[in-house]
């Protein structure tokens, strides 16, 4: 399995290099997504992953389709099985050479936790709905509009390509179980 780095780890906190639009269909590429994948659908909790958090300085990041899906009620989400199951099933979204276009002038103050600062958790002011420009694992250049959950993903996730940690910019930090988190 692909370990992923706890904060301290020095590629968390360097800007990530962007990738070559040659490289996109190499296979060299095509595993460093598969060992993206592969950390993202070992952690129950985790709704998206950064190359930078597996030791790859590579602006790429890359969402749980089934965190989009996931219904609110627990007892639904269980009848689905594992997160971790339900994750696999669905498959993600690649974001290769990310950059937010467009971020709404209205601001939430949202709770928030990372897959490299475990186990903190806290709240971070995000704006509420983001464009972001990006090539998928193809090399097509796409255009997406979010609010909510993945508007908050999109923001997080392209400061982990900056080297910033959500620690960086979050209030109220407290230690929480995993099991218990939501993001």
């Amino acid at each position: 399995m692909t370990e992923i780095l706890q904060n301290g780890a020095p590629v968390l906190r360097k800007k990530a290099a962007e990738v070559p639009l040659d490289d996109i269909t190499s296979v060299k590429f095509k595993k460093i997504l598969r060992d993206m994948a592969d950390a993202l659908f070992s952690q129950d909790d985790g709704v998206a992953i950064a190359a930078p958090q597996i030791g790859q300085s590579l602006r790429i990041f890359l969402v749980a389709k089934a965190a989009l899906d996931m219904p609110e009620n627990v007892e639904e989400r269980k009848q689905l099985g594992s997160r971790r199951e339900v994750k696999q099933k669905a498959g993600y979204l690649t974001y290769i050479n990310p950059v937010i276009i467009k971020l709404s002038r209205e601001k939430a103050l949202l709770d928030e936790g990372c897959l490299s600062v475990r186990p903190l958790y806290g709240k971070v002011k995000r704006a509420k709905k983001a464009s972001i420009r990006a090539y998928d694992e193809n090399g097509k250049l796409c255009t997406r509009g979010a609010s909510g959950l993945l508007a908050q993903i999109f923001q997080h996730e392209c400061d982990h390509l900056e080297g910033v940690l959500f620690i960086d910019k979050a209030t109220d930090l407290k230690e929480m179980p995993r099991d218990a988190a939501e993001i």
